[in-house]
């Protein structure tokens, strides 16, 4: 007999016009504590080993109710359930819950979880797809060992966000008139394993929740061979909203830039921006992106590479995509994150990175907030 009862995850995941993306896991439940400042690493590494080694039920059989409509759904050999569902009956903009709930013979009934799913208002301007780490969250993948210290030896509350960027995030969910609510969507090859991390990290730093869609972790496989699920679940996202644009956030240092030319070409006139975080420090790579730019602009998008939160957010105010009133609030944030305000603790235990050349490659769209 397992020595840990079986209990269900629930995920956030997103809902187009007829249909409802549902996301969870079945697994062994972990009795991890909440995340702390207070938490050294050697608790940390203790959950993080937890969350690796947790056992996964293969193909649990799970019944997911929306407004008191049923669906039977089955997990995948991993226990992960992902499956479109009828969309909630009358389900108005904003999030709706999914009771999620085990049925499986195999283990005892009755384990429960709530996943969420979100409906984008009808005024959503444009959404946006992001990328995480190296993105919105400092994790350092370029370099293996370092990018392993921070998932194993930090938590949600030491890790650190990029300057300004949670600022930056509330402004394009605002859009320009302050009250768009336009969607932002997390893809990440971040593994489902540490998803609680993530989730608590967005709300720790006041960063706006959407939908997040990670992918299964394998330990045998070093984080920058792994292959892309961006390229498949990037589509799907612009294929559920086919009357929406989008701006895409990600970063160099792994193949952001690569992933979303491919984006730009096959959905022509959908991508208003591709914005890129320069986090290497290599000329070759910084040259790569600058080709892949032009490439960009040939498709009829632009492509901005930067360090700063406040370069881009100050090219996405100028295309009317945020207010201009919102940079004050970015800058003031860039500030406090960097540690020149007293507004924000710093968070211990973790090393600066050094700092890279700002290079913004842009033309003369028209700020007119659409797609030429």
């Amino acid at each position: 007999m397992d020595r840990d009862p079986y209990g269900i995850v629930g995920y956030r995941g997103y809902a187009a016009a007829d249909r409802a993306l549902v996301l969870g896991r079945v697994l062994q439940e972990q009795g991890i504590a909440p995340a702390d400042l207070a938490h050294g690493r050697w608790r940390n590494l203790l959950h993080a080993l937890r969350r690796l080694e947790s056992d996964p039920l293969p193909f649990a059989r799970v019944r997911a109710t929306a407004a008191g409509a049923a669906t039977e759904l089955t997990a995948d050999d991993e226990g992960f359930v992902r499956a479109w569902v009828p969309r909630p009956p009358a389900g108005g903009p904003g999030w709706h819950p999914i009771e999620l709930e085990l049925v499986d013979e195999r283990r005892k009934p009755g384990a429960r979880a709530e996943a969420q799913i979100l409906i984008p208002p009808p005024g959503a301007r444009f959404g946006v797809v992001s990328d995480m780490d190296d993105t919105v969250i400092q994790s350092e993948v370029t370099d293996f060992v370092r990018a392993a210290r921070l998932v194993l030896m930090e938590n949600a509350r030491t890790r650190l966000p990029f300057h300004g960027v949670a600022a930056f995030y509330r402004a394009l969910e605002l859009g320009i008139g302050g009250a768009e609510a336009n969607p932002i969507f997390y893809v990440s090859n971040s593994p489902w394993n540490i998803y609680d991390v993530i989730e608590d990290f967005l709300a720790a730093q006041g960063i706006p929740a959407g939908p997040l869609l990670l992918r299964d972790w394998d330990l045998g496989v070093p984080l920058r061979r792994r292959p892309q699920h961006k390229a498949t679940a990037i589509p799907e996202i612009l294929a559920a909203y086919p009357g929406l644009p989008f701006i895409l956030v990600g970063d160099s240092g792994q193949e952001d830039p690569e992933i979303y030319r491919a984006v730009v070409g096959a959905h022509p006139g959908r991508i208003l921006a591709v914005y890129i975080r320069n986090v290497t420090r290599h000329p070759e790579r910084h040259a790569a992106v600058r080709r892949l730019a032009e490439e960009v602009l040939a498709a009829g998008s632009i492509l901005v590479l930067a360090d700063d939160t406040l370069a881009v957010a100050r090219h996405a105010a100028e295309h009317g995509w945020i207010a201009t009133s919102a940079l004050a609030d970015i800058g003031e944030e860039k500030r406090a994150d960097e540690g020149t305000t007293e507004a924000k603790v710093p968070a211990p235990g973790v090393e600066p990175s050094a700092a890279v050349p700002t290079v913004v490659v842009e033309d003369d769209l028209p700020p007119d907030g659409a797609s030429p």
